[in-house]
């Protein structure tokens, strides 16, 4: 989703977003002032998500006003059916988290002692929120702290969907938070693991090297961080269709290399030469894979109605 939904979660909202004023705003040459509650379209945005948007009225007027006295319409009109942390903490939702795993570097070893620690997992929302106007979150996040949690549904489809992300959440090594609940998912992590990985992967690496290629174009630096990620995520989706497999460690002589990329030590253009050998071994592993070519839906959906149950007849709040 484009734009900013919270404080917490800033971001810059793009041109063309309706916004609603949340007080009285006047121009700064001094002509007609708009009420609260003002209706207008951004027609030039900040670098900064609280810095100064420009925005052009219904009757032709435009002029700037701050980020803090602006909301986006759609936003405004729902109130607090749209204020995804006051349902999370009215209904105690980061109480019934019942996955917590660590992901990122440290778990696949390439960490360093400042290195985020990115926290990952799914909650199962109570029965009483399915059934209210204010609906479920599909995700908690507390970017200050690096977490991240789905409603188990969401949770659910992604992995189905083979999101790396996901997926590897099913499989790090690293767990903080397990209920019983989880544990039985965790035994059948292996429904979600299907033929959809290759194209999964490839499209995303694809178009990540793609970007980065333009941008290299216009003389911006790639970011060996992320491309660091790209070829280990690579790396693992070969693994994936090889052995059925999430690995999520790296092996040291693998940790070697693709920390080098990180570190800058490779040229871009022999990193993105290994990705395109990566592509073609990817090919060859997709093509003799035992994977099935979809994941068991019916096996995620009978869990996920299982747990519903159990939030039913033991979570009822």
């Amino acid at each position: 989703m484009s734009g900013r939904t919270t404080k917490m979660n800033a971001r810059v909202w793009p041109v063309g977003t309706m916004v609603v004023t949340l007080r009285e705003v006047e121009p700064g040459d001094g002509g007609r002032a708009r009420p609260k509650g003002a209706c207008g379209v951004i027609v030039k945005s900040p670098e900064d998500p609280d810095g100064i948007y420009r925005i052009g009225f219904p009757d032709g007027g435009e002029f700037n006003v701050a980020a803090k006295s602006l909301d986006i319409l759609k936003h405004y009109q729902q109130g607090e059916l749209a204020n995804v942390e006051a349902v999370a903490q009215s209904h105690k939702l980061y109480d019934r988290i019942h996955y917590k795993c660590v992901v990122g570097s440290r778990a696949y070893g390439l960490d360093h002692a400042e290195s985020d620690t990115d926290l990952r997992g799914f909650y199962l929302a109570p029965a009483k929120l399915h059934w209210s106007l204010f609906g479920t979150p599909e995700q908690l996040q507390r970017p200050e702290s690096d977490e991240c949690y789905w409603e188990l549904e969401k949770f659910l489809k992604l992995a189905l969907k083979a999101n790396p992300n996901v997926l590897e959440c099913l499989y790090t090594p690293l767990v903080r938070v397990k209920t019983e609940i989880a544990a039985e998912l965790l035994e059948m992590r292996e429904i979600f693991l299907s033929r959809l990985i290759y194209q999964t992967y490839n499209r995303y690496v694809m178009s990540q090297f793609k970007s980065m290629s333009k941008k290299r174009e216009k003389g911006e630096d790639p970011n060996t961080k992320h491309a660091m990620h790209l070829v280990r995520l690579m790396l693992s989706g070969i693994k994936i269709l090889e052995e059925g497999f999430v690995p999520v460690r790296v092996d040291e002589a693998l940790e070697k290399k693709l920390l080098e990329i990180k570190h800058g030590e490779r040229d871009f253009e022999e990193v993105d030469a290994w990705r395109i050998e990566l592509h073609e071994t990817f090919d060859e592993a997709f093509a003799e894979s035992d994977l099935p070519d979809r994941p068991d839906y019916m096996a995620a959906n009978d869990f996920l109605l299982r747990a519903r149950r159990w939030a039913a007849e033991n979570d009822p709040a």
